[in-house]
């Protein structure tokens, strides 16, 4: 279904509306060890057609000059615009999620923000594209929006490598359950999006700040947006914490969770630290969540039956198979 504003319902269109008013947003970079790569990121940000932004990073103990060339982008970009902190040193999960969450970040009164890679570049329309989407989102249901999409694969010299895979089912609660929809260095979202990631705090034992943020917005009735065109390059290089999910590669790495239990660890997690903020979901989607939580807990034929009840779903079919045969085996 198409809106008035030419997206489609759940999908970015590429005849992005621009919004009337000139929102500022917060980019959350967290760092690390990240001075190879770093320059080329601010660039991109300094580049960005959308001039109303403010950057906070959150650098868990580099060793290299990545805090340097923070302070030198920070003179540059003058008038406070640039803001350095140090991190929690537990992880990048932790690292961005704290950062979402911190106090100086309140103080900016920021309209949207950004989670942002420090290896990567974003092209010039990234912060525009998005907000012209998430500005074209209904009204009606929770306030919560966010937006999320593919990217361009560059390698380590920057050279092209191709595209993250493309979806094409709607993002949903349901889905959000067993897969998350899109890399966290795509995503942009609104004050109440990150208001529901303040309440819940910087949760421990949640997969990464991006599956998890797609939880708490589908979860609690917010609209998702997915761009099908990729407006951020994803560097590959040996020093990824997270790569990519395309090809078979890929598919089987994720068959190999499923069989290794990784999946059920973060599974479990997500559907804790759910059960433990259930007063922020949606009726319905506290309803799945129980079923999928019987899900998790059973074998067998029961485990399937509650996992077809909770919708679970992933984007392909071959992962479909995984999630059902694991719930027969009781290792959701």
């Amino acid at each position: 279904m198409v809106d008035p504003d030419g997206f489609v319902e759940g999908r970015a269109g590429t005849n992005a509306v621009t919004a009337a008013a000139d929102p500022l947003v917060a980019v959350l970079l967290a760092s690390l060890d990240g001075a190879r790569f770093l320059r080329a990121q601010l660039a991109s940000l300094a580049a960005q057609s959308h001039r109303n932004w403010c950057l906070f990073v959150s650098d868990d103990g580099s060793c290299d000059e990545t805090r340097a060339i923070v302070a030198g982008f920070a003179s540059e970009a003058g008038g406070g615009r640039v803001r350095l902190c140090d991190g929690p040193r537990r992880g990048f999960v932790a690292n961005f999620l704290s950062l979402a969450c911190h106090a100086e970040v309140d103080d900016a009164h920021a309209d949207y923000f950004a989670f942002c890679d420090q290896d990567d570049v974003w092209h010039a329309d990234k912060l525009a594209r998005a907000l012209a989407a998430l500005a074209g989102t209904p009204d009606e249901g929770h306030p919560a929006r966010l937006y999320g999409g593919r990217s361009r694969l560059i390698d380590g010299e920057g050279r092209a490598m191709g595209l993250s895979p493309l979806f094409t089912a709607q993002p949903s609660f349901a889905n959000a359950l067993v897969q998350s929809y899109a890399g966290a260095n795509t995503m942009v979202f609104n004050a109440a999006a990150r208001e529901l990631l303040r309440r819940c705090g910087p949760v421990e034992g949640v997969a990464s700040h991006d599956w998890w943020l797609y939880l708490l917005v589908s979860g609690a009735g917010g609209r998702v947006v997915y761009d099908p065109l990729p407006a951020i390059d994803y560097r590959q290089h040996p020093d990824n914490v997270m790569g990519h999910n395309r090809g078979w590669a890929a598919r089987l790495d994720r068959l190999r969770w499923f069989a290794a239990g990784r999946m059920r660890r973060w599974n479990a997690s997500h559907a804790a630290a759910l059960e433990a903020h259930a007063d922020l979901l949606a009726a319905p989607n506290r309803a799945a969540l129980a079923h999928f939580r019987r899900a998790l807990d059973g074998r067998g034929l029961a485990a399937l039956h509650a996992l077809g009840k909770s919708g679970a779903r992933r984007q392909r079919p071959l992962d479909n198979f995984a999630l059902a045969l694991y719930a027969l085996l009781g290792r959701l």
